[in-house]
């Protein structure tokens, strides 16, 4: 079956990626970003900049799932984040031997080194991103190979803008006891104390060596998102909070109540391909309906599987 493309007012296509149970899922060629991904009851999921009305290329979009590849943030030479999320993808007509899955519910994107890009990263690259959409479920699968003639080694993350219903009502379990780097005190690295991560002021930190699976619990809209993830070994948290959200101009004032950004990364040791070889990596966002002030839901049971 063909896939469902529209165009927006200005001419950006988008990709709808629908699922027999009532989800969907929105795509942009425009950074490869998955820009909505709403649940049976049409609920969103992704959180996006009350700002983003007034968005128009080159500048970033402000939420969704970008793809941020050759480096996070400041931490290298490019622009923030790399440029792969300001960039026009195409859809992939040769997608690597995944599993087949219903054309109405994939999409197989591919971005590929340009002139253009050469100047400012002179290393030649092909990445690949494979958006899937399941019931309440939805996968990013990321491959990034080398067709140059030399070595190269880069870093990566997907952005994941959760929507939640007000961040001091959230918690996040499966980082307990692991180390971060502060990026608010320099990259200084600490342990994580707390046996549950809480919020109530700025927090931008890159944990380290993180397990495949962190749940992180809306208590008030009774849902827990669960982010598994593979060759991604590091998770980035981020929530601007009130001084920076009013100063940072793709975000509204009160934005970051309402958002948290819990990211699949490869940051600390990035990642090194020779010539033709290929890196992959697997993220997957699911919810469960739960309440842990009700006790409906053991959050052993989300990260570990306990019975």
């Amino acid at each position: 079956m063909p896939l469902n493309m529209v165009h927006d007012a200005d001419g950006l296509p988008r990709i709808l990626l629908t699922d027999p149970t009532g989800s969907s899922a929105e795509v942009l060629l425009y950074g490869g970003q998955v820009v909505s991904w709403k649940n049976e009851r049409r609920e969103e999921l992704l959180f996006m900049s009350s700002k983003q009305a007034i968005w128009k290329p080159p500048k970033a979009i402000g939420g969704g799932i970008p793809v941020c590849f050759q480096q996070l943030g400041n931490l290298g030479s490019l622009e923030r984040h790399g440029f792969a999320r300001n960039k026009l993808w195409s859809l992939d007509n040769d997608p690597s031997p995944l599993p087949p899955t219903n054309n109405q519910s994939s999409v197989d994107l591919i971005l590929k080194s340009t002139e253009e890009d050469l100047k400012t990263w002179p290393k030649s690259f092909e990445l690949r991103l494979r958006i899937t959409l399941s019931a309440s479920k939805l996968t990013l699968i990321s491959r990034v190979r080398n067709t140059d003639n030399r070595p190269f080694s880069f870093t990566f993350a997907l952005r994941n803008y959760l929507s939640v219903s007000d961040i001091s009502e959230v918690r996040v379990e499966g980082l307990e006891t692991l180390d971060y780097l502060d990026n608010l005190m320099h990259k200084e690295r600490f342990t994580e104390q707390a046996d549950a991560i809480t919020f109530d002021g700025e927090v931008d930190r890159v944990y380290l060596s993180t397990p495949s699976k962190i749940a992180i619990i809306d208590h008030e809209k009774k849902r827990t998102f669960v982010l598994r993830k593979d060759g991604m070994p590091d998770a980035v948290m981020w929530n601007p909070w009130d001084r920076k959200a009013k100063a940072l101009p793709d975000m509204g004032d009160e934005d970051y109540k309402s958002m948290l950004c819990v990211d699949s990364a490869s940051i600390e040791t990035p990642i090194a391909l020779k010539p033709f070889e290929e890196w992959k990596g697997y993220q997957e966002l699911s919810t469960v309906s739960s309440s842990y002030c009700s006790g409906q839901l053991d959050p052993r049971r989300v990260l570990y599987g306990f019975h």
